[in-house]
């Protein structure tokens, strides 16, 4: 099968190239008509949380179970001076007549606790709470902020005006990524000495990454999708399709290097690696789409969106690449001066783009002007000259494979002893949700926040809400008894009183807490947990109350509580499917049970790292973060993704000491023959995953900078430590056991070629003989 789409591919080239033109044009066209749509749901099935929401929607309209906001003022001569009451009110009249919201304001009778009474403040700092619908989309909310902002004044002496809440906050379309392709131009133009065999597997990434945000973008309309899950997606999709593409054109490489001509070198390269290929991106997006089974509208929107982002560049491996190496064919051999120069100033001017820097930009034309240039000129005319490969046991990777083997044990206890110090601070993960304390000191949301924070507390900025059924009779002392018990709990800074849903015939009751801590705080959850178990129930005791507590810091305690409950059966499950997989590959009990526990050690240092640095706060001078707990569904993510891409290297690496020692049934050397033969294209592939991810750092948003960090760290250590110290070690001190399998499952095991077989590519059917070349 991979030999015919291969060399269909590579024989009606221009169909596969127009095909690919025409789905991009008319899927960017079709899905800027339709729309995107983006919305953060947290619902979770019989939580606390959950069955509160839905009381407040019943009786209350949905307000209270929706997305909060505030536009929060100081006001140096006093928020009650008459110029500022008379402005800022008409602003709020105008804001409630845009529609789509409730807005409470400052001046109103029930907002009354809404300016600051207390502290240095006192007086200068009020709010207007706004609240929209549970069902607002990220893009709804986007344009009702612009209207608000637009409804704000702005030249109001000594006052200044913020709009508050995450709902609202500022969100800019990354850039970062422009840095990781400038980076990918120079490591692989460095590795490979070709500008074609830089410029293929890069152009294949971003075609396969456009089709995949369109389809992403359409699903979108379909289930609940975050707004940064198009940024992951685009993330992982350029890691891991310039990775595949460039797995496929090395060993295209490698075949014209071998005699072949050019559609026989791209059929071989498509049979073998194109196979690998097939089975480490299928192994990526299982992985994601076997978070649905967590049942949550955010993760599974998530999951999809990254897949089908994944998906998509897979398929561009596998069609779009033996297409455009017919074109490319053995000029892919030679680089010109022009073509090198013209390169390096394309790389210069997108890392300026991504760091902000334009006057980087005048790289592109100087770039046009050396390749236009460079067809008069002589020297920039001339080719580059070309190193002649090194035999494969006089490179430095096989003499590193050599030096490791004659050290094994060492060399073990040093790769694991520096993976178990990196992963040591996992055990102090604390799963939860980052509030708007976290985003840019020069933001609106940033400014807001520390604003209700200085006049009102830190807990203003994430209240509770309460709320019940009314069994019967309306027990006005029942009522009175909790908001006491609420007031007294010392993680409680204000319970208000219970308030109906129908004075007359009330059905309903709410109340608002507000927390003497931080959303993000650990105290506040322990509040949350402590009002649950201990202040409600004692409350209640001898009737038929039943409150539930909820508002967003509510719902991110059940989110969180939810994840990790489940966290430890998904990671079985992916394990479990990677010992399976690799043990019908490799025909071995010992190589995937090495795999699983090497995975699991590289993963828990990347945990570790992220939690020092984003939890702990270690990296908050140099990414301008401050210590926050770490989104419940980053750890999954992040082992969805990595064991993915774990497997990628894996399969190249051991598939070549897999081929040697059926050569040789030397399992010494085989080991340093197959890391010599691989350790270009692991190490390249690795080096640009590493950029790529890393330059996410580069972001506002921190959740984007913690899933870069996580990603980055997971690959370097998978690609050095693991791959470069453990793997040789370990084969080593296992010698002939590495491949050892008992007869009886050797039987009943399915085959999985996955180098595929060379002389089956090279013969093409009686059809494809009829078949003449485009």
């Amino acid at each position: 099968m991979f030999a015919r789409l291969g060399r269909w591919c590579f024989r009606r080239r221009w169909i596969v190239v127009i095909a690919w033109v025409a789905t991009l044009v008319i899927g960017f066209s079709s899905l800027s008509a339709l729309g995107t749509e983006t919305r953060s749901e947290f619902s979770l099935p019989d939580v606390e949380s959950k069955r509160g929401a839905d009381i407040l929607d019943e009786s209350f309209g949905g307000f209270g179970a929706g997305w909060g906001g505030s536009v929060v003022f100081h006001a140096d001569q006093g928020v009650a001076d008459p110029g500022v009451r008379e402005e800022m009110s008409a602003a709020f009249d105008r804001i409630a007549d845009l529609g789509g919201l409730n807005i409470i304001s400052p001046y109103a009778p029930e907002g009354a606790r809404q300016i600051a009474a207390e502290g240095p403040e006192a007086g200068k700092i009020a709010y207007a709470s706004v609240e929209l619908p549970s069902d607002v989309t990220q893009e709804e909310a986007t344009a009702l902020a612009e209207d608000i902002r637009a409804e704000l004044p702005d030249d109001l002496a000594g006052v200044d005006v913020e709009l508050g809440g995450e709902i609202f906050a500022e969100f800019e379309a990354p850039s970062s990524e422009a840095i990781g392709l400038g980076f990918a131009i120079f490591i692989l133009v460095i590795a490979f000495g070709s500008v074609l065999a830089m410029g293929l597997p890069i152009g294949v990434a971003l075609a396969g990454i456009g089709v995949g945000t369109v389809l992403a973008g359409v699903l979108g309309h379909l289930v609940s999708m975050p707004d940064f899950a198009s940024i992951l997606g685009v993330m992982i999709g350029l890691g891991v399709g310039i990775d595949y593409a460039l797995f496929i054109v090395t060993r295209f490489r490698e075949n014209l290097h071998a005699g072949h001509d050019i559609e026989r070198a791209t059929v071989v390269a498509m049979d073998t690696a194109g196979r690998a290929v097939l089975f480490a991106g299928t192994t990526v997006v299982i992985s994601l789409l076997g978070m649905l089974v967590m049942d949550v509208t955010f993760i599974t929107g998530l999951a999809i969106g990254t897949a089908a982002v994944v998906a998509t560049t897979l398929v561009a491996s596998l069609t779009l690449l033996p297409a455009l190496l017919g074109f490319a064919g053995t000029r892919i051999e030679t680089t010109r001066w022009r073509g090198l120069i013209a390169a390096g100033l394309v790389a210069l001017a997108l890392i300026g783009l991504g760091a902000g820097a334009t006057a980087f930009a005048v790289a592109l034309p100087l770039a046009v002007i050396v390749l236009l240039a460079g067809l008069a000129v002589r020297p920039l005319k001339a080719e580059v000259p070309r190193r002649a490969p090194r035999p494969t046991r006089e490179t430095a990777a096989y003499r590193w494979s050599r030096l490791i083997q004659h050290h094994p044990w060492p060399a073990a206890l040093a790769g694991v002893l520096v993976l178990v110090v990196l992963a040591l601070p996992v055990f102090g993960l604390r799963l939860g949700f980052p509030d708007e304390g976290n985003y840019p000191e020069d933001t609106s949301t940033r400014r807001a926040y520390d604003l209700r924070a200085d006049g009102f507390g830190p807990g203003t900025n994430g209240p509770l809400v309460l709320a019940a059924r009314v069994p019967g009779e309306l027990d006005i002392e029942g009522l009175e008894r909790v908001t006491t018990a609420l007031g007294e709990d010392p993680g409680v800074a204000f319970a208000s009183p219970a308030v109906p849903d129908d004075p007359e015939d009330p059905s309903a009751v709410v109340w608002q807490v507000i927390p003497t801590t931080a959303p993000q705080d650990e105290a506040t959850s322990e509040t949350v947990a402590r009002l649950r178990e201990e202040v409600i129930p004692e409350a209640t005791a001898g009737t038929d109350l039943d409150i539930a507590v909820t508002g967003t810091v509510a719902v991110g305690v059940d989110f969180s509580e939810y994840l990790a409950e489940r966290l430890l059966v998904f990671f079985a499950a992916v394990l479990t499917l990677s010992f399976l997989l690799l043990m019908v590959v490799f025909r071995s009990l010992l190589v995937p049970l090495k795999a699983v526990v090497m995975n699991l050690l590289s993963i828990g240092a990347a945990y570790g790292v992220v939690v020092a640095a984003f939890q702990w706060g270690w990296a908050g001078p140099v990414l301008g973060i401050d210590g926050a707990p770490v989104e419940p569904f980053m750890p999954m993510m992040l082992f969805a993704i990595v064991f993915g891409l774990s497997m990628d290297y894996e399969v190249f690496l051991l598939s070549r000491v897999k081929e040697e020692w059926d050569r040789t049934g030397d399992s010494h050397t085989s080991v340093a023959d197959g890391l010599a033969a691989t350790a270009r294209v692991i190490t390249a592939a690795a080096a640009i995953m590493v950029v790529v991810f890393g330059s996410f750092l580069l972001e506002s948003n921190r959740t984007v900078k913690l899933f870069g960090t996580g990603l980055a760290t997971a690959v370097l250590l998978d690609a050095t430590v693991v791959r470069m110290l453990l793997v040789p070690a370990t084969m080593e001190l296992l010698g002939d056991r590495n491949w050892w399998l008992p007869r009886w499952l050797d039987r009943i095991l399915p085959t999985i070629a996955v180098e595929g077989h060379e002389a089956d590519a090279d013969t093409p059917t009686d059809e494809e003989r009829e078949l003449e070349p485009v």
